[in-house]
């Protein structure tokens, strides 16, 4: 290495140990002690004495010499003094570089790297024990700041390092290494050159460096609140002592109407009343923090404030007061609103359970409580879900379970649960329950508990009957389709299908009532059917059951109607009646020759009976007559052939009379003459026209009136005609020596009178004939008849709107009964 370059290396860097302050060698320049002056000053006065030419020669000469002695001299001295300065500066650059070395050891004494940019182009030249700041011994990777350095503290020396370099503006910073360590790093430009260097804080420095940190930390914390204070729309205040106001966000600035912070501190306006702040100061005094619910004019307007104030040490406050004017309306319409569903939840027939967040019962309803028996005072203790689990297992009021814990685990995942769940609880007292768990947004879950065991059971026999009804109707010989409210065909059995030869995949595709009819038409032309038959399944007016008939062109003849259903559909039946319409025919045309012939009969026999009336009648007053003693005495043979004569004539008449009545009533030209009847001369009356059969037979007729005496509205006449008619029979099957009894009683709304005999009874065969007309049956009783007196009893009764029955009483006997009404219309057709 040459001179030059040692010594520009050496300036260089005692520029670099000036730069940090360190001593600096100093250059001695060398001194000659020069002693030729005494000589030239000899030789000045020689040449004073010699001639000009000579002078100029010798001058020339001379001056030749003397350049020559001079160059020589100079060179010589200059030699001996450049290797006498070389030598000095040999030595002063060893001395020098042994300085350099001190102060680079100087230097390095303490933990720090130097980085030297020399060249902007070149690398720099990086001096110190790298490995120990980065970990890394490449020296060049403690420029990759981002690798050592905290995020932050990367940031800010890559910014000061561009600049530095840039614009030579000097930094000094405060950094901080991933591991924890802090470091000092100190810039600035030397010369032509850029100096970094790089330095390990400890001691009070490193707590300075701690403290400068903390303090940017929470400088920026403050900042942060402050700014995050100041956006809030909720006053914000800090106060000093003495209670003054020493800050106040925006929002408090507002509140108290002031110009801004500085205005509300100047002016001490505060947001709360004395008394709150009475009542805030003794909060402090104690210790603890002021929080209450305040009523606060913020701006001219009264809101409800939610304040909170602690202190700050010493006698300064902070505090902040958050609007609760909208929260306390809406907890109270909340409170409203929970109010309302629990008292709708209380009328639910669903049980509803709710549990907290913390697994204890919150909320129940009467219906919880009533299902599964729970004591109300057991629920008011806010139970935990296990303990009425385990209350339910005890009253086998759960399903039975082989693994109870496993199952209550898996019940109470709920409570971790986001989307609800469902669950079938089979109780061992046979209900079903539908359980559903809903998780509420606020933790805890909400049962619901739906007793499904009769719906269940509701649910098969609505199959069944589903099933039942769709076989019945496949099995029914009359055509059935169901159309719904749209018009289109939603049922058919399989006998609709037959009737019309319908294809199976047209009926399965649900066509309209138009589409039924237009595959129907080729079997019926009768569009006038067709359309009411459209009308009754699309209206929507005036749905009301309809009726038709509908003939085909093959001669079916058809029976149709339509029912409308509660759910909008329409039902409609086709009957084939092809066979029953003939018949109807048949017996339409024998009917008529029926009543055509009934009418000949009535009108015969009506002629018959008056015509044999009027000579019977004579027949009756001759045969009295002659039993009269006042025409002429006869013997015992003669007066019984007139008694036999009067008695057969009698009978006769009777007969007759029957038959007219019969005749008159099936006419419709019987008129009842109503009146007033007493029961007991009724009763009587009916018993005086059978003395002598009475007395012939040895019976005995016992008349019980009981409660019935007095009267009631009827026609007198045929009232002791029924009872005649009744006493009649009565004494024709009793027994001689027997008892026949005519008894009243009056009840409510009517008046019923019975008369029994003891004779043979009625049997069952017989029971359901007798009062058939003609029908007469002796039963080996005396009784002879041509059966026609129950027949007129059963009409009679009928006018009157009553009734008459007959039956076989236990005893033996006979008993019928005659009902007639009180307050009854009478009826206006007779019994056949």
């Amino acid at each position: 290495m040459s001179v030059r370059q040692r010594l520009a290396r050496c300036v260089s860097r005692l520029a670099l140990l000036a730069s940090f302050g360190l001593p600096v060698p100093v250059l001695a320049a060398p001194t000659d002690p020069a002693t030729g002056g005494d000589f030239l000053a000899g030789v000045a006065g020689t040449l004073s004495h010699l001639e000009p030419g000579m002078l100029t020669g010798l001058a020339l000469v001379l001056g030749l010499i003397a350049f020559a002695t001079t160059t020589a001299i100079v060179h010589v001295r200059f030699r001996r003094l450049a290797l006498a300065r070389e030598a000095f500066a040999f030595g002063e650059i060893s001395r020098l570089e042994a300085r350099i070395e001190e102060g680079l050891a100087l230097l390095m004494a303490e933990p720090q790297i130097v980085v030297v940019w020399r060249d902007p182009a070149a690398d720099p030249e990086i001096i110190g024990n790298t490995p120990a700041f980065t970990g890394v011994a490449s020296p060049t990777r403690i420029l990759a700041f981002g690798a050592w350095l905290s995020p932050a503290s990367a940031r800010e020396i890559e910014a000061g390092v561009e600049r530095l370099r840039a614009r030579g503006m000097p930094l000094t910073l405060i950094l901080t290494s991933q591991d924890g360590r802090h470091f000092e790093a100190d810039g600035r430009p030397v010369g032509s050159a850029v100096i970094l260097r790089l330095r390990d804080i400890t001691g009070v420095r490193l707590d300075h460096a701690r403290l400068q940190e903390a303090y940017r930390a929470l400088d920026a914390e403050s900042s942060a609140l402050r700014l995050l204070l100041d956006a809030l729309p909720a006053p914000a205040w800090v106060g000093g002592e003495g209670g003054r106001l020493r800050w106040g966000n925006a929002a408090y600035v507002h509140a108290v109407e002031a110009r801004d912070a500085q205005d509300a501190a100047a002016r001490d306006l505060k947001l709360l009343d004395q008394a709150s702040r009475t009542q805030a100061s003794r909060t402090h005094a104690e210790g603890k923090a002021f929080a209450a619910r305040l009523p606060v004019v913020v701006a001219g307007t009264r809101k409800v404030l939610d304040v909170l104030e602690v202190g700050t040490g010493g006698s300064g406050v902070a505090g902040l007061a958050l609007d609760a004017t909208e929260a306390e309306a809406v907890r109270s319409e909340l409170a409203h609103v929970v109010s309302a569903h629990r008292r709708t939840l209380d009328q639910l027939a669903t049980a509803v359970a709710i549990f907290g967040a913390d697994q204890r019962l919150v909320f129940h309803n009467a219906a919880y409580a009533t299902l599964f028996e729970l004591d109300p005072a057991f629920l008011d203790d806010r139970p935990t879900d296990t303990a009425v689990l385990d209350r339910l297992r005890t009253a086998r009021r759960l399903p039975e379970q082989a693994d109870f814990r496993l199952w209550r685990e898996q019940l109470h995942a709920a409570y971790r649960a986001i989307e609800p769940s469902e669950y079938w609880w089979h109780l061992p007292a046979g209900r079903t329950l539908r359980v559903v768990t809903a998780p509420n947004p606020e933790g805890g879950v909400t049962y619901l508990f739906d007793e499904v065991t009769e719906r269940l059971a509701l649910e098969s026999r609505y199959n069944s009957l589903t099933r039942i009804q769709s076989e019945t109707l496949d099995a029914l010989a009359e055509a059935v389709a169901v159309f719904g409210s749209d018009g289109r065909l939603g049922l058919s059995n399989s006998a609709f299908a037959r009737l019309w030869k319908l294809d199976a995949a047209l009926l399965k595709a649900h066509p309209h009532i138009d589409a039924v009819a237009e595959a129907c038409r080729p079997m019926s032309t009768d569009t006038a059917v067709w359309a009411r038959l459209r009308t009754a399944v699309t209206g929507i007016e005036a749905r009301i059951p309809t009726e038709f008939r509908l003939e085909r062109t093959d001669g079916v003849i058809l029976d149709g109607s339509t029912q409308p259903l509660p759910d909008g559909g329409t039902l409609v039946t086709l009957r084939d009646v092809t066979d029953s319409v003939h018949v109807e025919r048949a017996l339409v045309d024998r009917n008529e020759a029926l009543v055509a012939a009934d009418h000949l009969k009535s009108t015969f026999v009506s002629h018959v009976s008056y015509e044999l009336r009027s000579p019977l009648t004579t027949i009756i007053g001759f045969a009295q007559l002659l039993d009269d003693t006042g025409i002429g005495p006869l013997n015992t043979r003669q007066r019984a052939y007139v008694s036999h004569i009067t008695e057969s004539s009698a009978a006769l008449l009777a007969i007759i009379n029957d038959i007219l009545d019969l005749a008159t009533i099936d006419a419709g030209a019987m008129a009842l003459e109503l009146g007033e009847v007493d029961v007991r001369a009724a009763m009587d009356a009916a018993a005086e026209g059978l003395r002598d059969r009475l007395a012939e037979g040895g019976i005995r007729l016992a008349i019980e009136a009981g409660n019935a005496s007095g009267s009631f509205h009827a026609d007198a006449k045929r009232v002791r005609q029924i009872l005649y008619n009744l006493l009649s029979n009565a004494v024709g099957f009793a027994p001689e020596g027997s008892v026949v009894t005519l008894s009243a009683e009056r009840r409510e709304r009517d008046i019923v009178f019975r008369v029994r005999d003891v004779g043979p009874g009625i049997p069952p065969e017989i029971g359901a004939r007798v009062f058939d007309r003609f029908e007469s049956h002796t039963t080996g009783s005396r009784h002879r008849g041509v059966g026609l007196g129950l027949s007129i009893v059963r009409s009679l009764v009928a006018l009157h709107g009553g009734s008459v029955s007959i039956q076989s009483p236990p005893g033996g006997g006979t008993l019928v009964t005659c009902t007639f009404p009180l307050d009854a219309g009478f009826s206006r057709e007779a019994a056949e």
